[in-house]
């Protein structure tokens, strides 16, 4: 296993077949050696690891139902983009138009020359993103790494309640061009997330460490007062562009990473993050989560203006994974205080630990238990309910355009 190390820098994981098999206990060994701290890292999957047996030569038939054009404004590093919904196309549509003079990507000898290209030419030929796809490329019985099936705390939601937030537990895919871009954001919630380039071009990405995270919007809220004004979380409408020149103008340290196909990028509760596609490609994404992300869930800032903004209640993950703050949390939502800097132990990639899927169930026997106690009845043999906020109620909610982990 090896990685880039340094304070607060982005780093690479390569692990072992062996280390790959278990995602859950992967992401807290990248946490032990401190990934979290820079908000992203990345993690290169053993040569013998495969989403899908065959090509993805049969996938050019498969119809892109909403592409965006995404408009820019702005100069001088600080843009807003906006997108303008397009017919739909097929995916062999869309990468005939990837490759036209008019939106292919310019000749680079290295990608620092072209990530020059892509903050001069920004505001220029709006480019169209194949975004906010529901589905996987992985074939189903890929379980190992497999995006649309992680296995983690947040299938808690699907669970007890049956409700799918698209995008956030479920998949979604991403075709991307010349210049697509995903603006300065954090997770719905501050959840985990993780993207898989499956074919194409690079995607780079941009990263400002959880422990700047204030900053940083203390910087955006300053330089676009508009926006601020009619909604305090406006940065998760994901519309809001600062180059990497303006942040470190301003004190703010920020990393970058170039993601090539067949590679992951993991992003970590509350990690701002931004970045372009070099040229055609497709990505994978959805979100995730952890123990450690409860305290981060908690406090997670919600933007206040729009109909479709996910907000999970987090009283059932309080319940069974911290009890003793259940109550409370139950009478205040007492204050969550974050130490970003913060390092989980290192945990032992041999050993097999109980499944959290466990402490649910304990949990739900302990409820009905306590629930025949008072009423002296038999129990439900109804699950015990998980509250979502009446945005997130619907059984599948579409999420708002150009929603990529990104």
């Amino acid at each position: 296993m090896s990685k880039m190390k340094s304070d607060c820098q982005i780093m690479v994981f390569r692990p072992t077949m062996e280390e790959f098999k278990d995602f859950s206990r992967y992401i807290q060994y990248m946490e032990s050696q401190g990934a979290h701290r820079a908000g992203i890292a990345k993690v290169v999957p053993p040569k013998e690891w495969s989403p899908r047996q065959g090509s993805y030569d049969n996938i050019d038939n498969f119809v892109i139902p909403a592409p965006i054009s995404q408009v820019v404004t702005g100069r001088k590093g600080l843009y807003t983009q906006y997108n303008i919904q397009k017919k739909p196309m097929t995916v062999k549509e869309f990468r005939r138009l990837t490759n036209s003079v008019r939106f292919e990507p310019p000749f680079h000898e290295s990608y620092e020359e072209l990530e020059r290209m892509y903050w001069k030419n920004l505001s220029f030929n709006p480019p169209i993103y194949g975004a906010d796809i529901s589905g996987s490329l992985y074939d189903k019985d890929v379980s190992v790494w497999n995006v649309a099936k992680l296995n983690t705390l947040l299938d808690i939601i699907e669970m007890d309640s049956g409700v799918k937030i698209e995008g956030v537990n479920t998949a979604y895919l991403y075709f991307g061009m010349w210049k697509t871009t995903f603006a300065w954001h954090t997770e719905d919630m501050d959840l985990y997330s993780i993207n898989y380039v499956h074919f194409g071009a690079p995607k780079s990405w941009y990263a400002v460490a959880p422990e700047h995270g204030k900053r940083l919007e203390r910087l955006a809220a300053g330089f676009f007062p508009n926006s601020k004004s009619n909604c305090s979380a406006f940065l998760r409408h994901k519309m809001t562009l600062l180059s990497p020149s303006i942040l470190r103008q301003y004190g703010i340290p920020v990393n970058k990473i170039t993601q090539e196909a067949g590679e992951f990028i993991i992003t970590f509760p509350y990690g701002y993050h931004a970045g372009f596609n070099h040229g055609f490609n497709c990505a994978e994404s959805t979100n995730f989560a952890s123990q450690r992300w409860i305290d981060y869930g908690k406090i997670a800032g919600r933007c206040t203006c729009r109909t479709d903004t996910v907000s999970i209640d987090m009283d059932i993950f309080v319940q069974i994974f911290q009890p003793d703050q259940y109550e409370a949390w139950q009478e205040n939502r007492a204050e969550v205080k974050l130490t970003y800097v913060e390092t989980p132990p290192v945990p032992d990639l041999s050993k097999s630990y109980p499944d959290w899927r466990e402490r649910v169930f304990q949990h739900r026997k302990a409820t009905d238990n306590l629930w025949r106690l008072k009423n002296h009845k038999p129990p439900s043999k109804s699950p015990t309910k998980l509250k979502i906020s009446e945005s997130c109620a619907s059984k599948s909610l579409p999420k708002s355009p150009s929603k990529e982990k990104k």
